[in-house]
């Protein structure tokens, strides 16, 4: 009996003694890789110090830890080699002794004024950028570059002869795939924070849209030398007051609440306020705010949706931007524009013929325009816009005049809930009274209903789906025969919109 305890003590001994060297080499280990301040150190003063023996958990439990720290050492050596031979595929064999571990940078790196980049230039394989290299990059900083591609399906319940959706914008033609308009955006904006007062943009535009925009000669005397050129204009700040900004160019008109760019829109086909308004100016146009809440604006320009007039006179606008508080904006805007228009003979300059009118029309063109946001709460947005259009070609009646007014008159109404961050639900009611036929020929009232469900696939592609119902008290809407006509027309439209590039918001 005495022998088997000695033998069982002896026994119990040399496994504590084999435990105790296994923990001594793996410390070692420890200090060695840096990872001492990994240790459980309460496990470890559990350990027989004072040569009691351990108990069968105590050893169990060490060794558990011991086996999961020497895994530990195995995945940090495996991880350790991987990056070492990534760093020499990268170029940088330098930093990486031949033994083991990784080294600093070498000395003839130490002061260079730039972090090396990873690159199959021999620029970056020394380490630095070369003057051109940090040139390139400080203008693509200070520029944004924006490009996007909105093309769509729509099908017209009335089956128009000739496929041609009545009163529409830019989604003009049923059951057709359609592109409706591919952009490029370059924008060099003014930071005057930073001291750089000037900017410039330039919108480059194609498709079906470019038609809608510039496409009637009676109105643009050439259009085809504009028409990709949705916007193009430059940019400077006067040192004056709070600053006041200037541009002069062609840019898109603010009149109205909707915009050219569908994925900034509530809905995909836009109103018959965007299609009656005018879509762009060219001429000089100015900003100034006065504070936070009022800002004003004044333009002196061509004319409507004209690049080149054709008059002398300079049309004017006001305009007046309110955000009474931050969640509401209100604009104001009253242009006032003399209209001729474009017709026969005499050769002005290249491409361009008139015919003077006797007596030459001395009436204008007559605008207010007025719409309102309103961010309610971070998911519902609500607008509102209210149009008169009046028109009159002679300010006074005579001998083969007819002064009589032409007047247009509505507005509509917006609503958009963001239910998730991908699905948004919209809708769009308008009336449009169009007498004397200034919009439409016709003189009839007009109205409208949209409903829109929008499906973000993800950040820059939107989907969205659309039913809209155009109806008057008129037979005016084309149907499947040539001379047939409805009252109502409507669309079921599938929109997908594609965009990416460094501006942020809407464009």
């Amino acid at each position: 009996m005495f022998c088997i305890r000695t033998s069982f003590r002896h026994a119990h001994s040399q496994q504590r003694a084999l435990w105790h060297r296994r923990v001594r080499h793996f410390l070692a280990a420890i200090i060695l890789s840096g990872w001492i301040g990994s240790l459980s150190m309460p496990l470890l003063a559990q350990g027989n110090d004072t040569g009691a023996p351990a108990s069968a958990a105590e050893v169990r439990e060490l060794r558990a830890l011991v086996e999961e720290l020497q895994a530990r050492d195995a995945r940090m050596e495996s991880e350790l080699r991987a990056l070492k031979a990534h760093l020499r595929q990268q170029g940088y064999a330098d930093f990486v002794e031949d033994g083991e571990g990784i080294r600093g940078p070498h000395a003839s790196m130490e002061s260079a004024p730039q972090a090396a980049v990873p690159s199959n230039s021999a620029a970056a394989t020394q380490g630095t950028l070369t003057d051109a290299d940090r040139g390139a990059l400080d203008f693509l900083k200070g520029n944004t570059l924006n490009l996007a591609f909105d093309g769509y399906y729509a099908y017209n319940f009335n089956h128009p002869y000739g496929r041609v959706n009545l009163l529409r914008a830019y989604d003009v033609l049923s059951n057709v795939f359609s592109l409706n308009q591919a952009s490029v955006i370059f924008e060099h904006a003014p930071d005057v924070a930073a001291g750089k007062r000037f900017g410039m943009r330039l919108d480059l535009q194609f498709g079906q849209a470019t038609e809608t925009l510039q496409g009637n000669p009676a109105n643009e005397p050439r259009p085809q030398i504009y028409r990709n050129v949705f916007q193009a204009y430059g940019t400077y700040v006067l040192p004056v007051g709070r600053g006041l900004t200037v541009d002069f160019g062609k840019w898109a008109s603010s009149l109205g609440y909707e915009n050219n760019y569908t994925k900034d829109q509530m809905n995909y086909s836009r109103s018959y306020w965007f299609n009656f308004l005018p879509f762009y100016h060219m001429g000089l146009r100015a900003n100034y705010p006065f504070n936070d809440k009022v800002a004003v604006n004044y333009w002196a320009i061509n004319g409507t949706d004209q690049t080149e007039p054709t008059n002398g006179f300079k049309d004017q606008f006001f305009g007046l931007a309110l955000t009474p508080r931050k969640t509401i904006s209100w604009n104001i805007n009253h242009p006032d524009v003399l209209q001729v228009p474009n017709s026969g003979s005499i050769p002005i300059q290249q491409g361009l013929n008139f015919v003077p009118i006797r007596p030459a029309p001395d009436g204008r063109l007559h605008i207010l325009d007025s719409y309102v946001s309103w961010q309610t709460t971070p998911k519902l947005t609500l607008a509102l816009e209210g149009d008169y259009v009046i028109e009159r070609l002679w300010r006074h009646e005579g001998p083969g005049r007819s002064s009589a007014p032409s007047e247009v008159s509505g507005g509509a109404a917006y609503a958009r809930y963001q239910v998730t961050p991908r699905v948004a639900l919209a809708g769009r009611t308008e009336y449009l009274s169009d007498s004397r036929g200034l919009f439409s020929g016709v003189n009839q009232a007009l109205k409208e209903t949209t409903a829109t469900f929008d499906y973000k696939i993800a950040d820059g592609f939107l989907m969205r789906y659309e039913w809209r119902r155009d109806f008057s008290n008129q037979a005016f809407f084309q149907t499947d025969t040539f001379t047939g006509r409805s009252r109502q027309q409507n669309t079921a439209t599938v929109g997908l919109v594609w965009w990416c590039g460094q501006k942020q918001g809407t464009w």
